[in-house]
C-alpha cells in the first residue's frame, strides 16, 4: 500500500475512533410502556442526588413490576437533559400508563413524596 492510502485510512481510523467515544450511552427506554414510571434525572456526582440514591434502590424494590423508577445520569447522556428540558438536576418526572407526563419536581424528592405522587397516580 503506498504512503498516501495508508494516510487516508489511519485518518478514517482515528475518525471512527473519536465518534465512538463521544457516542451518547444508551439510556433505557422512557417512559416504560403501560406504566405508571418516574424518571429521576440527575448525575452520579450531584450531592442531592447522592442523597436520593439510597431512596431511588428502595422504591425500586417496593414498586418492582407496579411502577417502574428509573434514574439517568445525565453528565454521561446528556441528550437526556434535553429532550427533557432540563433546568436543573436532580429533577423528577412522573408518567402515567400512556406515557403522558403528569408531574415534574425540581430539586431533592423525598421518599415521602414520591410515595404520595405513585399514590395519587394509582400505584399502591
Amino acid at each position: 500500500m503506498n504512503q498516501r492510502r495508508k494516510l487516508v485510512l489511519m485518518v478514517f481510523v482515528c475518525i471512527g475512533s473519536v465518534a465512538i467515544a463521544f457516542a451518547s450511552p444508551t439510556s433505557p427506554e422512557v417512559p416504560v410502556k403501560g406504566m405508571v414510571t418516574m424518571i429521576d434525572l440527575g448525575a452520579s456526582e450531584c450531592i442531592p442526588c447522592k442523597l436520593m440514591a439510597p431512596i431511588l434502590d428502595k422504591l425500586k424494590k417496593t414498586y418492582d413490576g407496579r411502577a417502574a423508577i428509573v434514574f439517568i445520569d445525565v453528565w454521561e447522556d446528556q441528550s437526556q437533559a434535553k429532550k427533557y428540558g432540563l433546568r436543573a438536576i436532580p429533577t423528577q418526572i412522573f408518567f402515567d400508563e400512556s406515557g403522558k407526563e403528569v408531574f415534574r419536581n425540581i430539586g431533592f424528592m423525598s421518599e415521602e413524596a414520591i410515595v404520595a405522587q405513585l399514590k395519587k397516580m394509582g400505584v399502591n
